[in-house]
């Protein structure tokens, strides 16, 4: 078994449950310790416990910290989670808080394209596929192009649909889609996961494997039915498959996916007779009987069947061109798809071909460069940008083309082109538009996208507005952004477009929007991405930057890379960032860029042991955003100088410097500073002031759950038990430090929990559990030297020192020594 196994299967968890929670916890433990097959002081080696209190935790005399049993899961290759609920009834922890997503609850996701209303025959092909997902959850569907694959999965969806009420979604793969590469697994599992709303700190940064395993954790507790469309081969396909549990994968592929040996096949050949002539009725309004107009034709009737191959996709290209044009015979359909017969070399182009000559010469034009587009799926806006045509007109004639079937319409407002469509539109453009004339449309959509972005960011502020785009001619029009709701919504929706359009710039050498759209993506990646994509895109923005020259983007882009990568837990390369950023902020003479940088710096010099830097770089923003006319940025400022000044004991300074923050509007409730602002109040006010002290701390952390932050609600909790501590409510203070940690353990970025461990400990011996307290603060210790952070090593070595004052007084005098050593020489 690998580390994701549940332990308690694992265990082979038959007998009934205990009655007393503790003493089950503890057999738990001891079958963990047959598993590792070592003795007691060997297992207290090797997970960093003291023996004597490993061997109370295994006798159930005392309930273990919740980092000791993940030490001895983790020891034992073993996923701790399943014995999360057990513990927390064991510790007796206040009641854990209702889950949040991100910025409100949302409802299940349903990205199942519409079910085509004249879906014909396939019943015994529909039964296979259902039967298949019944005893295997999952089915691939293959055959040729335009044969109706699609179609199949999506009815098998939708009746699917009622018995998986956790998401319907689905993904394009883009297997065979001219122009652009297959999506490669890692990326379509991070969409995945996207559209289940899963949090970013519980998505893996790093390896395939990973999230595959977070994928199908994910899966098991859920019913979820997903499409896999377009699949190029069993590799790509195998990572995002259904693990154990409910859910089930439908798949489609031109390919028959012989890799998938636990996954059966269902191969779709050209629709019968009876049923392509059906199609073609439907499809054609044709009422049917003597007087429609296929029977009074019937010689021509057939041979539409025959031009279209009796393909799906061809029946309703050429049963849309009937239907819209009633002077029309069968005939006259007949000897205009005879005239295009051969021109593509598919047996859908006739249909196809006629189809395209009927349009009028703008909707021909729109179809075109419809091909040009770089992502999967596209909105009247960027149609209308891509163009260079009214919104209006954009809206109009993509019904226009909705009606003849050359668009589809997966949902409202959102469109996609068929593969086959796809690349006759991308040929047809390289055809007959000039080079210059294609490159000018796809320069447009980058332009579109990259403001888009910026008023989607606009709504959702992170800290201070982001400096506008530079450089980039601005489209007609713009979708509205309300609030952030909408805009996180568009973010959502667009992600998988924004990346394509950023690949595309990056081909296209358009290097200015290379360097702006990942600014826009601040506040998105804060909320659903996590760092590691953002350092990718950050690294690559700097190197667009360096080829502009420009000081100003240079500056940023330094400053944005040292972000991503302070935030990742790598602070040696944040301050290389920084530094380098620094020197060609002041050539930027760009007062709100030098602020921007000098918050940033302030908060890597506080992790490295300095105390007066920090305040002076958090001072001197405050009166660069002043400068500059930017009271947001001011007041972010001044949070942090709050909370440094709360670290450094000043509280009186801290909570006035806290409420000048909560006296600047702002129409986002958790604005980071104004989060900030109420924790800092919330400490600084516990020992004099517990009641306005709970009361901004409860409000902190109800706006952090509204927000859907983990981190934030970690961050909240914690601050909340070290006032809890301050009043001396000792119980309520460590369950409120046990539901912090509850949420930092379903973070794959461990390095958050350097921020919280040390104010446990401190708890911990407070309230009398000095066990727990050392093994919290030598975690602290071991965590705080990996990242070199300095100043939670001092904390850590002090917290130490306190704990052994009494029974060790040399240790403690040497761990007070290297507490004294790093602050007097910070890095």
């Amino acid at each position: 078994m690998d580390g994701a196994t549940d332990v308690r299967a694992s265990l082979g968890d038959t007998t009934p449950a205990r009655p007393d929670p503790q003493q089950e916890l503890a057999a738990r433990l001891r079958l963990l310790q047959e598993l590792s097959g070592l003795g007691v002081r060997a297992l207290a080696r090797d997970t960093g416990l003291s023996s004597s209190s490993l061997s109370r935790y295994l006798n159930g005399r005392t309930v273990p910290p919740w980092p000791a049993v993940v030490a001895l899961c983790r020891l034992v290759r073993r996923d701790p989670r399943p014995l999360r609920p057990l513990w927390e009834r064991s510790s007796n922890p206040l009641p854990a808080p209702p889950r949040s997503s991100r910025l409100a609850r949302p409802v299940p996701r349903n990205d199942l394209p519409r079910d085509a209303p004249d879906f014909t025959g396939r019943e015994a092909e529909l039964a296979a596929v259902l039967a298949a997902v019944g005893s295997h959850r999952a089915v691939s569907v293959d055959g040729m192009a335009g044969v109706g694959k699609t179609c199949l999965a999506v009815r098998a969806a939708h009746r699917l649909a009622a018995d998986f009420p956790d998401g319907r979604l689905y993904v394009d793969l883009h297997g065979f889609t001219e122009g652009r590469p297959p999506l490669d697994p890692d990326s379509a599992l991070r969409m995945l996961l996207g559209a289940l709303d899963v949090p970013s700190e519980r998505v893996p940064q790093e390896g395939l494997e990973q999230l595959a395993a977070c994928w199908r954790s994910e899966l098991a507790h859920r019913r979820v039915v997903v499409v896999l469309d377009n699949a190029a081969d069993a590799d790509q396909v195998r990572p995002l498959l259904p693990g154990a549990g409910p859910s089930v994968a439908l798949i489609t592929s031109r390919n028959r996916l012989l890799g998938l040996e636990e996954v059966p096949p269902v191969s779709l050949d050209v629709l019968g007779p009876r049923d392509s002539a059906e199609l073609l009725a439907r499809a054609s309004g044709d009422p049917g009987g003597p007087g429609g107009r296929l029977a009074r034709d019937p010689e021509a009737a057939a041979e539409v069947l025959r031009l279209c191959g009796r393909l799906p996709l061809a029946l309703r290209l050429a049963g849309a061109r009937l239907r819209h044009r009633p002077g029309w015979t069968v005939g006259v359909l007949a000897e205009r798809m005879a005239e295009g017969a051969g021109e593509f070399g598919a047996e859908f182009s006739a249909a196809l071909a006629m189809s395209v000559r009927q349009l009028k010469r703008p909707q021909a034009r729109l179809f075109r460069l419809l091909g040009l587009l770089p992502g999967a799926s596209f909105d009247e806006y960027v149609v209308a940008a891509l163009a260079d045509v009214p919104l209006r007109e954009a809206r109009s004639t993509l019904e226009d083309l909705l009606d003849a079937h050359l668009v589809q319409q997966p949902a409202a407002g959102h469109y996609r082109l068929h593969d086959l469509v796809h690349r006759h539109a991308r040929r047809s453009a390289a055809e007959q538009d000039p080079a210059a004339d294609r490159e000018r449309a796809l320069r447009r959509v980058l332009d579109y996208y990259v403001h888009a972005a910026a008023a989607a960011d606009a709504a959702m502020p992170f800290t201070a507005p982001a400096r506008p785009a530079a450089g980039i001619r601005p489209p007609a029009e713009l979708p509205p952004f309300p609030d952030r709701d909408t805009a996180f919504g568009w973010l959502v929706a667009e992600y998988g477009n924004l990346m394509a359009v950023f690949e595309t710039a990056a081909a296209l050498g358009a290097d200015a929007h290379v360097c702006e759209l990942p600014r826009f993506l601040r506040a998105y990646f804060a909320r659903r991405c996590g760092t590691t994509h953002l350092n990718v895109l950050f690294e690559r923005s700097l190197a667009a930057a360096e080829r502009l020259a420009d000081p100003l983007r240079l500056a940023e882009a330094h400053s944005d890379l040292g972000f991503a990568r302070y935030n990742a837990g790598r602070a040696a390369e944040a301050a290389a960032a920084y530094e380098a950023a620094g020197a060609r902020v002041t050539q930027a003479r760009d007062p709100r860029a030098e602020a921007e940088l000098a918050v940033r710096r302030g908060y890597l010099s506080w992790d490295a042991g300095y105390v007066e830097e920090p305040l002076a770089l958090f001072r001197q923003a405050g009166e660069l955003y002043e400068r500059s006319g930017c009271p947001t940025g001011a007041a972010h400022a001044a949070a942090a100088e709050a909370w440094a000044m709360l670290q450094l004991g000043h509280r009186e300074e801290a909570a006035r410097r806290a409420r000048e923050v909560l006296e600047v509007p702002h129409a986002d409730p958790a604005w980071p500073p104004t989060l900030t602002a109420r924790l800092t109040l919330g400490v600084a006010l516990a020992p004099d002031q517990p009641d306005e002290a709970d009361e901004h701390l409860r409000e902190a952390l109800a706006l952090a759950r509204a927000d859907g932050h983990l981190n934030n609600q970690a961050w909240c909790l914690n601050c909340r038990g070290v006032a809890l501590r301050r009043m001396g409510r000792y119980e309520e203070a460590l369950a409120s430090h046990r539901e912090a940690f509850a949420l930092l353990d379903e973070l794959f970025e461990e390095h958050w929990k350097i921020h919280f461990l040390d104010d446990h400990a401190e708890t911990c011996r407070l309230a009398g559990l000095p066990d727990q307290a050392l093994l919290l603060h030598e975690q602290a210790l071991e965590l705080a030297r990996e990242l070199g952070n300095r100043t939670r090593q001092a904390l850590a070595h002090e917290g130490l020192a306190a704990l052994l004052d009494a029974t060790e007084p040399v240790a403690a005098a040497e761990h007070r020594e290297a507490a004294r050593a790093l602050r007097a020489t910070p890095a």
